[in-house]
């Protein structure tokens, strides 16, 4: 990893350059240089910590002076609850992954002697802007040498000092590795952003990873396309069925595990049959661990009459404007959802308006209904729809990716918690024996366009022609 002081535009080239070495990079030599760095970090733990204390002690400082939300500083704390663990075990979590090039996803005969394949490649370059966590510098550095992907990274000014430490260790890991060192880049002067978002020819592809404010910047800065999501406005949806003690578990922890993430609860939904009855032991249970609960008229007054007079008397009024914002923090708005005709009908209405105030994240249903879940996890337009789960399982690791590059809302490329495969593009190989367009079409001769299986294993040819074709494929692949 270069701790360049290189214009961005040099950054942009080396990166580029390195990124097409990387590409036929044999998976072997990758994974090699995973664990290399994997045990780097391990080592330098101590002086990565000793770094992040530093930033820690300056974050702290700006949050009291007011320069520096309480979100971002609890994103900084590297020694929090086992994060640095969670990171180093993310690193050989994404090497003992199937290598994502070279897959081949399609393959067709086109004609005798002419089969053409879609397979896998990465993408190229990466420009990745982030805020506070430091651990992401390791996550994309992983991510990246991984799916054979250069990777331009720019993290905020307060984590400065635990980027220089992580980048050090990586960078010692590397120079005895066969990947290209200049593959990884990391820039710390923030006014190598807007030049670098100009590097359409180099970059090709951005992805923000921060607040609001910083991915709508970034969207509106370049032409280079974008990965990413803006807001984490994520719900969760009680239907009147619901076990109330399961559903407490699962809101507690939508809420309050990491209130600080994109992918916690902001908006609870309740029917209006379960405000009397699943509703209240929840609610006592967030006001007691100090949640500010907003609340529509129909959820006020059930709950100021069932709970105890000190509770009813903290309670809140929501306006619209509650249910569009991302709290980030102990704050949860609470809306009925009105009787229906049908329990599905309702789930209808609550699926009506997740889709127009949420942020496309992710949002769950608590049901018992399986009508009702799947009616919801169909009519839901989110990246992650969830039964019976919290809000909080959308993570790359949870999911089973060995880490994750961010999270996106977008419906192109890749949605979702994105790894290895959302940084992995495809190309089309096309082998013939001097086959010409001219030859087909009006009077001449058809295409064949036969499906070939894309498996090694002979067992998926399904006829003997097939498997005469695979075996001609693969000699004229091998050079035989």
């Amino acid at each position: 990893m270069s701790l360049t002081n290189a214009t961005p535009q040099e950054a942009a080239r080396a990166a580029r350059k390195s990124s097409r070495a990387l590409a036929v990079l044999p998976a072997a030599d990758r994974d090699r240089a995973l664990t290399a760095v994997h045990r780097a970090l391990a080592d330098a733990r101590d002086d990565i910590l000793r770094a992040n204390l530093r930033d820690l002690e300056a974050a702290m400082r700006a949050a009291e002076a007011g320069t520096l939300s309480q979100s971002l500083l609890k994103r900084l704390d590297l020694g929090r609850e086992g994060k640095y663990e969670d990171m180093l075990q993310g690193v050989l979590d994404v090497r003992d992954l199937p290598d994502p090039i070279g897959v081949i996803g399609a393959r067709t005969l086109l004609d005798d002697d002419l089969v053409l394949e879609r397979k896998s490649c990465p993408i190229g370059v990466l420009l990745v802007i982030f805020e506070a966590r430091p651990e992401v510098i390791a996550n994309i550095s992983a991510l990246a040498i991984k799916s054979g992907n250069a990777a331009i990274l720019k993290g905020g000014k307060e984590s400065t000092e635990s980027f220089k430490a992580i980048a050090a260790a990586v960078s010692r890991a590397l120079a005895a590795t066969a990947v290209p060192s200049d593959c990884l880049q990391l820039v710390t002067t923030r006014d190598a952003v807007g030049p670098l978002l100009e590097l359409d020819r180099d970059i090709d592809l951005v992805i923000p990873r921060g607040g609001n404010e910083l991915v709508r910047k970034v969207k509106a800065s370049t032409q280079i396309p974008v990965l990413g999501h803006a807001d984490g406005l994520c719900s969760v949806y009680l239907k009147a069925d619901c076990d109330p003690a399961a559903a407490a578990r699962l809101v507690v922890d939508a809420k309050l595990s990491y209130p600080a993430a994109c992918n916690a609860a902001e908006t609870l939904l309740v029917d209006e049959d379960a405000l009397g009855t699943v509703l209240p032991p929840i609610a006592a249970v967030l006001l007691e661990r100090g949640v500010s609960l907003r609340c529509d008229e129909a959820a006020k007054a059930t709950l100021g009459a069932t709970l105890d007079a000190h509770r009813a008397a903290i309670l809140q009024d929501a306006d619209e404007a509650d249910f569009r914002t991302e709290f980030l923090g102990p704050t949860l708005a609470v809306k009925t959802v009105p009787r229906a005709a049908t329990p599905e009908a309702a789930t209808d209405t609550a699926v009506a308006h997740i889709n127009e105030h949420g942020s496309h994240h992710t949002d769950a249903i608590v049901t018992a209904s399986r009508a009702c879940a799947e009616r919801f996890l169909a009519g839901v337009d989110s990246a992650s729809v969830f039964w019976n789960a919290s809000t909080r399982i959308a993570d790359g690791q949870r999911y089973g990716l060995g880490a994750e590059v961010g999270i996106s809302t977008n419906k192109i490329h890749a949605r979702g918690p994105v790894g290895l495969e959302g940084l992995t593009i495809y190309k089309w190989l096309l082998r013939g024996a001097g086959h010409v367009s001219a030859d087909y079409g009006a009077g001449g001769k058809k295409w064949k366009h036969r499906r070939l299986p894309v498996g090694d294993d002979e067992r998926y040819a399904r006829t003997d022609e097939e498997l005469d074709v695979l075996r001609a494929f693969r000699a004229r692949a091998n050079g035989v």
